[in-house]
């Protein structure tokens, strides 16, 4: 394979590792909601798409049409499956670098103040007046916690009002560092300097490949 299709594949992969390293080394927990979570997550895959099933199951007869093209009505078609993806999701909420219990104790705040009739079932809350239903879900491994919707009747504002109540009450919150995420900067920075070796020893096929592609953008906008 060659540098750019490296850089592609990987480069994503590994800025979104940097991004979760320094996300658990933090000293404050983060709040993110499942639509900004899968959509990251689906940004972090793009280029092994593009390396991977786009290429493989590439439309030769189009791409000859086309040209450079074809591989922007590729990425427009992935753009609208993850949008399409992120549309029929259930809502969902991922905090980021705190542990279960004292996630459990701001959320019991919150809901004390969003709705006094909600009730808890093990680690399933109910908070009727939001419409919102919600199991707590823990991945010790990363130190981050989901509030997954449970049940068909959910109502996006009333997530919407949760995800702003716990985001104040987060943000005067401080959390010892996550170790994991030594881990990930790692990984990262191992990612990074074998692409950046990569393309120093062959820069040749990185540039005519980059050329190639940024042609057809050129004459599409007159230049």
């Amino acid at each position: 394979m060659d540098p750019l299709c490296l850089c592609l594949a990987l480069g994503p992969v590994a800025m979104y590792l940097l991004l979760l390293g320094a996300v658990n080394l933090s000293r404050r927990p983060v709040v993110v909601s499942g639509v900004r979570d899968t959509a990251t997550l689906a940004l972090a895959l793009s280029g092994l798409f593009v390396v991977g099933p786009m290429a493989l199951f590439l439309p030769y007869a189009a791409a000859a049409h086309f040209g450079g093209f074809v591989w922007l009505l590729l990425l427009f078609l992935y753009v609208m499956c993850v949008i399409l993806a992120l549309l029929l999701m259930r809502p969902r909420l991922v905090i980021y670098n705190i542990s279960v219990d004292r996630i459990r104790s701001f959320l019991a705040d919150a809901v004390d103040r969003l709705d006094p009739d909600a009730r808890w079932a093990g680690d399933s809350l109910i908070l009727p007046q939001l419409k919102v239903q919600l199991y707590v879900d823990y991945y010790s491994a990363l130190r981050n916690v989901s509030l997954v919707s449970i049940g068909g009747k959910q109502s996006h504002a009333g997530w919407r009002r949760l995800e702003l109540v716990l985001m104040a009450a987060l943000a005067r919150a401080e959390v010892p560092r996550n170790p994991r995420g030594l881990s990930l900067l790692f990984c990262s920075m191992l990612i990074l300097a074998g692409l950046a070796t990569a393309i120093a020893y062959h820069p040749q096929p990185a540039w005519q490949l980059l050329l190639d592609i940024a042609q057809p953008l050129m004459r599409m906008v007159g230049l």
